[in-house]
């Protein structure tokens, strides 16, 4: 079976930044977008969600959220559903950022009934997978990553779009970014862990790549081996930074 190779995705990720004044940066990005061939999503805050995806509404440009819950509904306070934010508008999701991970104690199984809870509620998930410094240090990245892949990802992703994103978390904000091959060799192991787990399936995946991209380095990154997009923080708030890495691909 011939799998094409996925489409790109560039995928903005705000974090805890950005108010309804931020929206403008937005909407230049749309504006700007030219004939890229990449897909282009921009996933703001919660409280941003609804009014970005107005604001975006007649825009090739996707939006996203940061974080869901993995029940669909409850007493669950300062939480946001799945369900919710395809209500506000969301077309995707990002789950198991490291920050999240290490900041709220995230596991893989939790991250996978996350992904479960996106694909109920329609919306594509961006699943999020690095090592620590001292576990690259170590020589285990590739046991890392590879068995985050597989622990966060439930078997209902066969037949559905998503995507991973390749995080390595001591890059993430700290202006640090592996080396070329370095990239390459985990993308590549991922696509292994992918192709073994859901098939020729696992060859129309998009690997996104995310830890400090911006416009100086896009254009390395993405035509290295196995890279297929990129899921940007800092670079994503301003939209000539953003489009500059779209333009990259």
């Amino acid at each position: 079976m011939y799998v094409s190779r996925p489409q790109p995705l560039i995928a903005g990720n705000w974090k805890m930044n950005g108010v309804g004044a931020s929206l403008g940066e937005a909407y230049m990005i749309a504006g700007g977008l030219g004939d890229t061939t990449a897909r282009v999503a921009i996933c703001p805050p919660a409280t941003l969600v609804q009014r970005l995806a107005e604001v975006l509404a007649d825009s090739a440009v996707l939006v996203g959220g940061q974080d869901c819950h993995a029940e669909e509904a409850g007493a669950f306070t300062g939480d946001v559903s799945a369900a919710q934010l395809a209500d506000a508008g969301a077309a995707l999701v990002i789950l198991g950022h490291s920050e999240r991970r290490a900041g709220h104690g995230e596991t893989d199984e939790l991250v996978a009934r996350k992904v479960s809870a996106a694909l109920r509620a329609g919306l594509e998930p961006i699943i999020c997978v690095g090592e620590t410094l001292d576990q690259r240090k170590g020589g285990q990245a590739l046991a890392v990553v590879t068995g985050q892949v597989r622990g966060s990802l439930p078997a209902e992703l066969a037949d559905k779009r998503f995507s991973v994103a390749y995080e390595p978390v001591w890059a993430i904000g700290t202006g640090l970014t592996p080396t070329t091959p370095e990239i390459e060799e985990v993308h590549r192991a991922i696509r292994a862990t992918l192709t073994s787990m859901f098939g020729a399936a696992g060859s129309g995946v998009a690997i996104l790549y995310g830890g400090s991209v911006k416009p100086s380095n896009a254009a390395e990154i993405l035509h290295a081996d196995e890279v297929g997009g990129a899921l940007v923080g800092g670079a994503s708030l301003k939209a000539a930074d953003f489009l500059g890495i779209i333009q990259a691909v």
